[in-house]
């Protein structure tokens, strides 16, 4: 059953090819491709559970829920394909709508896939923004089709060294851009350099349109909207995802998040990869500037000639990885990668299904299902602009999914699940700690959803409020940020984690990195698992099947 703890046994003194830090989704990715290549790999995790932040456990008795992450949109179909994990159990609903929001009083708008009824709703408060919507759409699916390919390639090396490999580095990125027209080769320099804010008031005029597309942007990302590099998050949210490759899926996976990561471990196993929980690394070891293995908190030792993190950066190099083992200007660049999370995650077990102001009486489950509760522009920079400086706004933005609308299998007949990603919070407070103030914002939280489900607060069984802290001390998020860096523009592609370290490779001779802090960064997308991966069987460095 997916989130159950999975249990293995090794021998601390039994060789291995590669041993994987983490068993989140992308670890175990890297794990599973590395074990199909023949390779002899141990995956170590610390919780007693395999997931990392993909995972569904219970709020209370008999009632689950996806944890931290939610909602399957980037998984990359390569990887749903390579590893069979439909086979597995995976199973996937589409959201439609993609998106409920509401827009003031009791009304609502929605985003759904079909893009002409999308355009239907968006013309009862603009016949302009339709019309502009329907272009709008097809020129960002285009442009984030050019992106696809580079989500599952390491992304072109800035530092290559000698001729012959840097012009072979702009092959490779010229062919990928060849066929890119002028016109939109602008609109991708645009899209990630510029303002979601500039884009919107460019291209439409409504309040309401603005909002529906302002709710599908935000998600886990730093800064607010009129902040260079915001409009990124459009074209990411358009990237194909799902069993088969739909531009812009987004899905309820039955089970929760933990089928994915359990259908990955049930992947990695059946080649012979061994994952052990419980399993705390304390050190990455070092010798001679080569990695030889790592040892646990509990003092045991695992020797390989290959180490792939899927921790994040700073959890990697300046927790785990000997200080004298990495170059000084690395452990600098490493440091001043930003975290400083900016999300919280509240789950509630509900007696009841709450009602929604201003929803159709006829609407289906996967309706009903969503509901994402956005500022307007100027009230999200205001909430971003104060947990910069520490501190809570009073109106957040709250993404609510009841998943039990659509599994029944997550809690007891007639009760729900209620789980809600809140954006816009600071790891650091200006006043007080977390510990002291977590109710507080929980508080706060179902307050601004009552406004909108106003029987709320009678149907409540229980609730669990992760912080930015508890995120880190759950999860091993450094400074909550779930990933594992800002997906700023100058922390994307050749960027991520640094300029001179984007192959996966790292300072230290076989060890990799694996995890979001590498290309091409969040989101559950098993991409930089399976890139780390290749890169490692092209090195060699792995004993195996080529």
């Amino acid at each position: 059953m997916a989130g159950e703890p999975t249990v293995t046994t090794a021998a601390d003194d039994e060789a291995f090819d590669a041993i994987v830090v983490g068993a989140g989704h992308n670890g175990l990715t890297a794990a599973a491709y590395l074990a199909r290549a023949g390779c002899r790999v141990l995956v170590l995790e610390r919780r007693a559970v395999v997931g990392g932040a993909a995972v569904t456990e219970e709020v209370i008795p008999g009632h689950r829920v996806s944890t931290a992450s939610y909602i399957a949109s980037m998984l990359m179909p390569t990887v749903i394909r390579d590893l069979d994990l439909g086979r597995r159990g995976l199973r996937m609903v589409a959201c439609d709508p993609i998106l409920t929001v509401p827009v003031g009083g009791e009304r609502i708008i929605r985003w759904w896939a079909d893009v002409d009824r999308t355009a239907e709703e968006i013309a009862q408060y603009s016949a302009a923004d339709a019309l502009a919507f329907v272009d709008v759409d097809r020129r960002l699916k285009a442009l984030a089709a050019y992106l696809q390919p580079f989500f599952l390639e390491t992304p072109p090396d800035l530092a290559a060294a000698g001729p012959l490999a840097r012009l072979r580095e702009a092959w490779r990125l010229f062919r990928r851009f060849r066929s890119l027209k002028g016109k939109e080769a602008g609109e991708m320099v645009t899209f990630m350099t510029g303002s979601l804010a500039d884009f919107l008031d460019r291209h439409f005029e409504a309040d309401e349109t603005k909002r529906m597309i302002l709710a599908n942007s935000v998600y886990g990302k730093h800064g607010g909207p009129y902040e260079p590099g915001s409009a990124v998050g459009l074209l990411f949210h358009l990237l194909a995802g799902g069993d088969h490759g739909v531009q812009g899926f987004n899905g309820h996976v039955i089970g929760g998040m933990g089928a994915i990561t359990e259908a990955l471990a049930d992947a990695a196993r059946e080649h012979g990869a061994r994952i052990l929980t419980n399993a705390q690394v304390l050190r990455i070891d070092v010798a001679n500037g080569a990695t030889t293995g790592v040892t646990l908190a509990d003092g045991r030792t695992f020797r390989a000639p290959v180490v792939l993190s899927n921790a994040d950066p700073k959890r990697t190099f300046l927790g785990m990885v000997p200080g004298q083992a990495l170059p000084e200007a690395f452990r600098r660049d490493v440091a001043a990668i930003r975290m400083n999370g900016p999300a919280a995650k509240l789950n509630l077990a509900l007696s009841g299904e709450p009602r929604v102001l201003g929803r159709p009486a006829d609407a289906d489950p996967r309706e009903r299902a969503l509901l994402t509760i956005a500022p307007t522009l100027e009230s999200a920079q205001r909430c971003s602009d104060m947990a910069r400086f520490g501190e809570i706004a009073d109106e957040l933005w709250i993404d609510c999914v009841i998943p039990s609308l659509i599994d029944d299998t997550l809690c007891p007949p007639g009760h729900h699940m209620l789980t809600c990603f809140i954006q816009f919070v600071p790891y650091h407070l200006r006043e007080g700690t977390w510990d002291e103030r977590r109710e507080e914002l929980a508080a706060s939280v179902i307050r601004q959803i009552t406004r909108h489900m106003p029987d709320l607060p009678e149907l409540i069984l229980g609730q669990r409020l992760y912080t930015p802290l508890d995120l880190e001390r759950t999860f091993g998020l450094t400074e909550g940020n779930i990933f594992h860096g800002d997906l700023a523009t100058g922390a994307l592609f050749s960027m991520r984690p640094t300029p001179a370290w984007s192959q996966y490779r790292t300072p230290v001779q076989g060890l990799y990195l694996c995890g979001a802090g590498a290309h091409p960064g969040g989101g559950v997308t098993g991409a930089p698992g399976h890139n780390a991966a290749q890169a490692v069987l092209r090195d060699g460095m792995a004993r195996g099947r080529r």
